[in-house]
């Protein structure tokens, strides 16, 4: 595929609590309610069964606190307990010398007129703040020194979401600095294992790290695929529990781990093929031909199916029945695929029984999950905007976080309808987490907390 748009705005980077809502029996996670444990929540869906989430928040309305975060970061929030924690890197002055590496694509050396930063120094941080004050209880410098590549100018090395499995933070910065970085809740490093340098294309890092049992998995596609991997580590040592060679290009798309009565699946988007992996082996479990697109959005799960999408250079959304075997290309398991609304950066929403797909500029499209017929298409926002963040939906109500620092909150259901807007005043890049009655907005410079409470 040519690859001469390429516009890696760290936004899947960026993150969201609680359960995807199966049709089909599943095994639902351990995980308490009020966690928000990694990108997306506990289940990566952006979900939360939560119903008292406040709907109204100002300047002087319903803000609790909001603490400054040095440096700049995509990375979304995650909580547990009464902690949060979150990543950001500080840029420094030009090292002489320093520059990023060479990429090629077909053959050609191939340089993105938006890539920087590789020729700066870089300050990787993983701090923690009290959830109900938003004090910073701990700031640990996981790396100083120059990088390996080169990100989008309106990116950030920060990009991916930290993951916690309630004992440890996993900080990853895309393969950048010395790998994984795991931290107790003290901010006590426990280990740093290097994983491999991984090339993209001079957009930066944006796949998250998530977690399966023991293991933390991450995903590796980088450049034209060559060297392209996905592996998982144990949790408590760092040491390569498996690896998988991948021959998929450049993503920058977060795994999904779906359970069902009958295995888990590790559901992976990609350009040239989507797979699926025993999260306990790596082994391959099915694979079918790719969306022959950016592999950017995470992929969603329910009613028995994974859905994987992306919107760039091609829009395209596939429903892909969970269970198969082998390449199950033009099989039966490809349930109904959808051609139109997909967004490049910000992943979609599968809320009860509605996809909704999301453009970058906000404007929604509503399909029946289980059968891919259109329910509404075209459902704008007020005003013309652009968006980072991906959505989250809570109590029949779906949200949306623009990069004006606006939020639209819709009516989840068959029409669309705007219920309220609430603006921070402020940028937004990073997706929100949700956990016990407050939301947490990442923010250009500050960290927020919204409640009632």
């Amino acid at each position: 595929m040519k690859r001469t748009g390429i516009l890696l705005l760290s936004a899947l980077a960026i993150s969201l609590i609680a359960f995807t809502a199966f049709k089909t029996s599943s095994v639902k996670a351990t995980f308490n309610i009020s966690n928000w444990s990694q990108w997306r929540g506990p289940e990566g869906t952006g979900i939360s069964t939560e119903t008292n989430v406040p709907t109204e928040w100002g300047i002087s309305k319903n803000i609790k606190w909001s603490t400054e975060i040095p440096g700049r970061g995509h990375s979304s929030p995650i909580v547990w307990g009464n902690k949060v924690f979150l990543t950001t890197d500080i840029e420094g002055e030009t090292v002489t010398g320093a520059k990023a590496v060479e990429h090629k694509l077909g053959g050609q050396v191939f340089v993105h007129p938006d890539s920087v930063g590789a020729n700066r120094k870089h300050t990787f941080k993983v701090l923690s703040l009290d959830r109900t004050t938003g004090k910073v209880l701990w700031e640990q410098t996981a790396y100083e020194g120059t990088v390996y590549d080169d990100r989008h100018r309106k990116g950030s090395y920060a990009a991916p979401t930290p993951a916690t499995d309630g004992t440890y933070i996993f900080g990853w910065f895309g393969g950048e600095g010395e790998g994984l970085y795991c931290y107790d809740f003290n901010g006590k490093l426990i280990w740093k294992t290097p994983v491999g340098k991984v090339a993209s294309i001079g957009m930066g890092p944006g796949s998250s790290p998530v977690i399966y049992e023991n293991t933390v998995i991450l995903q590796c596609d980088e450049d034209e695929g060559k060297n392209s991997f996905i592996v998982a580590l144990e949790n408590k040592t760092g040491k390569e529990v498996w690896k998988i060679p991948r021959k998929v290009q450049a993503s920058w798309s977060t795994p999904l781990i779906v359970r069902t009565a009958q295995r888990a699946e590790l559901i992976t988007s990609g350009n040239e093929l989507i797979i699926s992996y025993d999260p306990k082996t790596g082994k391959e479990l099915w694979q079918t031909k790719g969306h022959g697109s950016n592999a950017i959005p995470t992929p969603l799960a329910g009613h028995g199916m994974v859905f994987v999408y992306a919107g760039f250079p091609a829009k395209k959304t596939m429903a892909i029945k969970l269970g198969g075997s082998g390449d199950i290309s033009n099989s039966a398991n490809i349930v109904w695929q959808y051609e139109k609304g997909t967004a490049y950066v910000p992943s979609s929403i599968l809320y009860r029984d509605y996809l909704y797909l999301m453009t970058d500029r906000g404007i929604l499209t509503c399909l029946d999950a289980k059968t891919g017929q259109l329910i509404y298409e075209g459902g704008r926002i007020p005003v013309p905007a652009t968006f980072t963040a991906s959505p989250v939906a809570f109590d029949g109500k779906i949200l949306l976080m623009s990069e004006d620092g606006d939020t639209y909150i819709i009516k989840a259901g068959p029409k669309h309808e705007v219920l309220a807007i609430n603006s921070i005043g402020e940028p937004i890049y990073s997706s929100p987490a949700i956990s016990d009655g407050m939301i947490f907005i990442r923010a250009e410079k500050n960290l927020y907390c919204i409640g009632s409470r």
